[in-house]
């Protein structure tokens, strides 16, 4: 089974071929839009937290052209999901998902009988 299977829709994930060579899991706060610092004598801080959203990182190392095109033609709509493991509960889950900015520097090799590959792929999903 593949690390990844995303999709439009939760009962229609598909595998992504190429396993991500980094996935960085994240676990951001959402804090009240009243939250922050008071200015007393403490400095005092209020988190206020009202939700909690997962980050994941991803980086694919060398993939081709296709494997590439695969990935990002796969992570192109507004919002997907995602099917992962998770680091906190120890399962897989399928969340619902947007994507950041994504980057893909080509590496050019010169030997014979190698095809051009990409140096990396990365960007990052985040929790809707």
């Amino acid at each position: 089974m593949a690390m990844l299977a995303v999709g439009v829709d939760p009962d229609n994930l598909r595998e992504i071929s190429m396993d991500p060579s980094v996935m960085d899991w994240g676990l951001q706060d959402i804090s009240a839009s009243d939250a922050g610092r008071v200015h007393d004598a403490g400095n005092s801080m209020y988190k206020m937290r009202t939700s909690q959203k997962r980050k994941l990182n991803l980086t694919w190392a060398e993939p081709t052209a296709a494997q590439t095109a695969e990935i990002l033609q796969a992570f192109n709509p507004e919002y997907i999901w995602v099917r992962y493991p998770d680091a906190m509960s120890g399962a897989l889950e399928t969340r619902e998902f947007y994507v950041g900015d994504r980057s893909a520097p080509v590496r050019w090799y010169q030997l014979p009988g190698r095809e051009n590959r990409y140096k990396t792929l990365s960007f990052n999903i985040i929790e809707r």
